[in-house]
């Protein structure tokens, strides 16, 4: 018996515990934060921001994420070209924490977020623990992705030095960053209690 079938409400905000199902407007005596046994259009909510996240991409890993102008000289970069840049010019260790963060982080969180809602469709062989684990890491992994923003925020803060070296960031750092706030707004629309429910459906 899961607490929805008990008649259990849960704050998904301060976490009190209800002992009755709450009307449409109920809101939480402790926090104030509506109550409702499961998020309204969790699924479909989920299912758009993963689809939109992985059609941005695309542009991410194809456009241009960093311009680098030395002395007039124009070198634009994308995210795998500057991997391999680090690793000519011997930043084996750099290169490795941007490609994990820029390349990998992404690619395993849309690929989690995919493989739970289609667990839940298809009824795939995976337990509840097995969810619920990947969900986890899926949200803990999150904030990193943002590090390849972070470094070429601060390289164009610092490299400016007009007729010698500037860098700006390029197009691919705007759809890169939306990317990552896509995945991160998709796992925080999932409700990890349809979990359960598909348990019981079972």
């Amino acid at each position: 018996m899961t607490g929805k079938d008990a008649g259990l409400v849960l704050c998904t905000e301060c976490h009190a515990i209800y002992q009755h199902i709450p009307d449409v407007d109920s809101q939480c005596t402790c926090c104030g934060a509506q109550l409702h046994q499961r998020k309204h259009n969790s699924l479909n909510r989920t299912w758009a921001l993963l689809i939109a996240s992985m059609i941005l991409y695309i542009p991410a890993n194809v456009l241009t994420i960093m311009n680098v102008i030395y002395f007039g000289k124009d070198d634009p970069s994308t995210i795998m070209g500057g991997v391999i840049l680090l690793i000519q010019l011997g930043s084996y260790s750099v290169a490795f924490v941007v490609f994990v963060a820029s390349v990998v982080v992404p690619i395993f969180k849309m690929l989690g977020i995919l493989m739970i809602l289609l667990s839940l469709k298809y009824r795939f062989n995976m337990t509840d623990r097995q969810r619920i684990r990947l969900f986890r890491f899926i949200e803990f992994i999150g904030r990193w992705s943002m590090l390849d923003i972070f470094v070429i925020s601060i390289l164009a803060a610092l490299v400016n030095i007009s007729g010698v070296a500037v860098i700006t960031a390029g197009q691919a750092a705007t759809a890169f960053g939306t990317v990552v706030v896509l995945t991160m707004l998709a796992a925080n629309s999932f409700d990890t209690r349809l979990l359960w429910d598909c348990k019981t459906q079972d």
